[in-house]
C-alpha cells in the first residue's frame, strides 16, 4: 500500500492516512467521492491537493480494503 502521495504520521490527524504535506485525510476524499463530487470539485474544495492526490487516495483506500482480513462469524 506504499504511495508517495499518502503519508501516515501519528502526529498528523491522529495517524490517519493523509495526502502528503496536508491534513486532508484519505477518508475525507472517499467521503467527498461518495457524496458525488467530481475530482475537479474535490480539488477546488481542497486547494492544496491535485487530481493525482485524489486518485492516490482512492487507490490507497481500495488497497487497504483488499488487504483486510475478514473472519466469518460463528
Amino acid at each position: 500500500m506504499a504511495n508517495e502521495r499518502i503519508s501516515i504520521d501519528a502526529g498528523v490527524m491522529g495517524g490517519k492516512p493523509v495526502i502528503s504535506g496536508t491534513r486532508v485525510t484519505v477518508e475525507q476524499i472517499v467521503r467527498e467521492c461518495a457524496r458525488g463530487l467530481s475530482v475537479a470539485e474535490i480539488v477546488e474544495q481542497y486547494p492544496r491537493i491535485k487530481a493525482e492526490d485524489v486518485s492516490a487516495a482512492l487507490r490507497f483506500a481500495a488497497d487497504y480494503l483488499a488487504a483486510e482480513i475478514i473472519t466469518a462469524a460463528e
